[in-house]
């Protein structure tokens, strides 16, 4: 079994194995037609239930025509530009490359005597994303697994900066729409359930910052802690952007942590056009980043940003077989000083790819076609009286509903338009999002594909208004 390891005298087998696995997947990436299959779980469980793993086929051919059958076939495929639905965008070929790399030479990121040159392409890139954020020469960081991750890290520290005998007098302030990452981090924090005070949102769905005054002025009043106000750059259901400046003022007033979820609208850091849209973004305490939303990296690659790097000694811990404080003192580089993670993938190898092929202007391009086409989107929506469109954009991100004329039962309408994604989805021939907006069931296009047209998004508006009209002309037969 030794000639499966890769070492120095297994190198052409790798190479001949990788080529011809690599050679599936462009294949079947160069001949997809549809998002998905439509494939369904009754369907596909079988097949992988009858595969025995004790019994290995010996051959990569083998292994991956099994592969086709259980996996590629039906695979959900984000490059494609009907698929509209959830934060997952296509990845661009420099960060593959880097995938690649990455898992062959596979570092751990934790100590610099397992990473070396990896420890200082980490650090010099989260040295860029500070700079690009403005949070000064005091600012670190670290990469993480994804948002909830990077959230989570941030609320520690802001837990252990908010200085109170007692978790339960903390408070976190969040828009009603925020991401639920929050209230997750929260609980296993360990603080109290009503620990996040959730905040209304205006009619674009940003924070109101006249009830995030009037609750912190109450916590003061009631005696308890406010912890962190966590403000959104970019939230999940609606692209929206809390107002960021006026947010930092009141933080700054109370004395309260200010962190910025900004894992999908972090892509305007590298925007070419839009930038001006997270201003305030630069007074935060910490800062969450998605790489692997818009900046068009393969999952993860997330990071967790701080405006004072003492404040990371909330997630060190030493251990003499790993890292001893004597190395601090020796000015020896150990990632995971500042990590919740120990061992830890070098996913920030496909970022330092992707800037060295294509440079920040060309991710920031790339994230501006798709805000500027879901403005195009939403000019579609508004003018069509099948859909009623929730708010205009200001990311990429539509929020919409199919409205019949001659139905007006809300109820009946949420039935249409849950069939509408489901009978979608079975399809195969589009993919799209599903979202509630004041208890009603509407459907989402998450526009990041640049490959994706207005006439993408119009056949895709035809098909759910077919398959919600055929709900409904069959929900008439079944009633009359």
């Amino acid at each position: 079994m030794r000639s499966h390891l890769l070492n120095d005298t297994t190198a052409e087998h790798y190479r001949r194995s990788v080529t011809e696995g690599i050679e599936r997947v462009a294949a079947k990436l160069a001949t997809t037609d549809r998002p998905f299959t439509g494939v369904a779980v009754d369907a596909l469980s079988p097949r992988i239930d009858a595969i025995d793993l004790d019994e290995p086929l010996r051959d990569t051919a083998a292994v991956l025509d099994e592969l086709e059958d259980v996996y590629l076939r039906d695979a959900v495929y984000f490059h494609h530009p009907r698929y509209l639905a959830h934060l997952n965008c296509p990845v661009v070929i420099p960060a593959v490359l880097g995938e690649a790399i990455l898992s062959a030479v596979n570092s751990s990121l934790d100590t610099w005597d397992q990473s070396a040159g990896g420890t200082l392409i980490e650090r010099k890139l989260i040295d860029w994303t500070t700079a690009r954020i403005g949070l000064g020469e005091n600012a670190d960081g670290v990469f993480t697994s994804g948002g909830t991750q990077s959230n989570l890290q941030a609320l520690l520290l802001a837990r252990e900066e908010a200085k109170t005998d007692s978790f339960a007098k903390l408070r976190i302030f969040a828009s009603e729409v925020s991401h639920f990452s929050v209230k997750k981090s929260a609980k296993l924090l360990g603080l109290s359930q009503d620990s996040v005070v959730s905040l209304p949102v205006d009619h674009d769905k940003r924070m109101q910052t006249v009830a995030l005054a009037r609750e912190l002025e109450r916590c003061k009043q009631d005696g308890l802690v406010p912890m962190a106000v966590v403000a959104t750059a970019g939230t999940t259901d609606f692209g929206s952007i809390d107002p960021l400046p006026e947010i930092a003022e009141l933080c700054e007033q109370y004395g309260v942590w200010m962190h910025v979820d900004a894992a999908y609208g972090c892509g305007l850091l590298a925007s070419v056009k839009h930038r001006n849209r997270i201003d305030g973004i630069e007074r935060a305490d910490s800062v969450t980043v998605d790489y692997h939303k818009s900046f068009f990296q393969p999952v993860s690659s997330s990071a967790v940003l701080v405006r004072d790097a003492s404040t990371l000694r909330h997630a060190t811990y030493h251990a003499e077989y790993l890292n001893p404080r004597r190395m601090v003192q020796e000015r020896i580089p150990n990632q995971v000083d500042k990590s919740l993670q120990t061992t830890r993938r070098f996913d920030a190898l496909k970022l330092w790819m992707t800037l060295r092929v294509m440079g920040a202007d060309g991710i920031g391009q790339l994230f501006d076609e798709v805000c500027d086409l879901a403005v195009e989107g939403w000019k579609l929506l508004a003018a069509d009286p099948r859909f009623d469109v929730v708010v205009e954009p200001t990311l990429s991100t539509l929020v919409f509903r199919y409205i019949p004329a001659a139905v007006t039962d809300p109820s009946e309408i949420d039935r249409a338009n849950l069939y509408a994604r489901k009978a979608l989805f079975a399809s195969g021939d589009a993919v799209v999002a599903g979202t509630k907006v004041g208890g009603r069931h509407y459907l989402k296009f998450t526009l990041l594909n640049p490959e994706t047209t207005v006439d993408d998004m119009a056949a895709v508006l035809d098909l759910i208004a077919g398959h919600a009209e055929q709900y409904l002309g069959e929900s008439l037969d079944r009633a009359s």
